[in-house]
């Protein structure tokens, strides 16, 4: 089965970097995304807020990153824990989006 989303938004909240206990540095934060699409042949708005994380040597340059800025992040949707079911993305790749 397929697992793969892209998301781009302006990060809205930014955890202070961590590491794992086998040394692994782990950001993570929120996106905000806003967008029109259309659905069903009628447009609508489209907003949500996405929880990411992002584990690995890309980790620091997201945490050093400021909120407001614009990413596109790509990953996978898995559960937060075992006891809760809710959605992060687990990003693979990030891009910083510049502004016009």
């Amino acid at each position: 089965m397929k697992n793969t989303l892209v998301l781009e938004g302006r990060l809205v909240e930014l955890m202070p970097l961590r590491h794992t206990p086998a040394g692994l540095a782990v950001a993570g934060g929120r996106l905000e995304h806003h967008s029109r699409v259309i659905e069903a042949g009628v447009e609508r708005a489209v907003e949500v807020e996405q929880e990411f994380v992002l584990l690995g040597p890309s980790a620091p340059l997201l945490a050093a990153a400021k909120l407001g800025s614009t990413v596109s992040l790509m990953g996978f949707l898995a559960a937060k824990s075992l006891k809760s079911r809710k959605p992060v993305l687990h990003v693979q790749t990030i891009e910083f989006v510049k502004e016009n």
